[in-house]
């Protein structure tokens, strides 16, 4: 018998970034808690696919692209949404880029693009779906935030100021909309195997160096965010806002872990 805060049945989640990787699994796992889920991105066929995958696991869905670049993008996922669901009760921010480049190197055009995605695409998100759930005195928001929020990562400095400002940006929107019962909080996610990066860490020294750095001593399963990203999302958490949950193997906590 599971906890009845924990349980999503009746709620709505859209999940942005949430045909692939980590806001895939997110999606599928907040549909298996018995939220109804609309996984999000701009590309339309992984846009179908994810949410054909959400449509087998007994739950309602729709297919619709969006940009987080442009606001009416978002605007038109969160009228759409509505329309179908009447409500959005929870919102997912998984949308992001990187690009290693020495900071010495890194031209003016990438690293705005890079901010532009990760941080202004966040922000965006929040003020179209949080004016929302503003007015309806209710929401849960949860921001991918990551290690680089909180530490420098060798060369992805544009990635880990974009991080480092949502994290801030996280617990601002908290203070500001507790009173209207909306929480918002970061997801931090350690060092997780996803396609695209396991040839950057399966027998790389960066992948090596990530290792001795973790307690654990292994890199994270994706499905190992699930849990926390669910209670963020639920009734149980209605206390719990402006807080950097982290799931990291231990990474965070360690000094020396041999």
């Amino acid at each position: 018998m599971g906890l009845p805060g924990l349980d999503l049945t009746s709620k709505t989640a859209v999940v942005i970034g949430g045909t692939s990787g980590i806001g895939l699994t997110l999606a599928k796992g907040l549909a298996e808690a018995g939220a109804n889920v609309v996984p999000s991105g701009r590309r339309m066929d992984r846009v179908e696919a994810a949410a054909k995958e959400i449509k087998k696991m007994g739950r309602r869905t729709l297919a619709v692209a969006c940009d987080v670049a442009e606001r009416s993008s978002l605007q038109a996922l969160l009228d759409t949404s509505c329309k179908e669901f009447d409500k959005v009760d929870i919102l997912v921010n998984c949308a992001g880029i990187t690009q290693r480049t020495p900071i010495v190197d890194m031209s003016e055009k990438d690293w705005n693009a890079i901010l532009e995605t990760n941080l202004n695409g966040t922000l965006r998100a929040c003020q179209v779906f949080g004016r929302h759930m503003i007015e309806r005195k209710y929401g849960r928001i949860i921001n991918i935030c990551s290690l680089s929020s909180f530490v420098a990562l060798f060369e992805v400095a544009a990635y880990g100021a974009s991080k480092s400002a949502v994290a801030s940006l996280t617990k601002s929107l908290a203070i500001e909309w507790a009173r209207f019962g909306v929480c918002v909080n970061g997801l931090v996610p350690g060092v997780f195997l996803t396609d695209l990066n396991a040839g950057l860490l399966n027998g790389t020294p960066r992948g090596q160096e990530f290792l001795t750095r973790t307690p654990a001593a292994r890199f994270g399963k994706l499905e190992e965010l699930v849990g926390a990203a669910v209670f963020l999302a639920s009734d149980a958490a209605s206390f719990v806002t402006g807080h950097l949950l982290v799931v990291d193997g231990g990474i965070m906590a360690s000094g020396v872990n041999r």
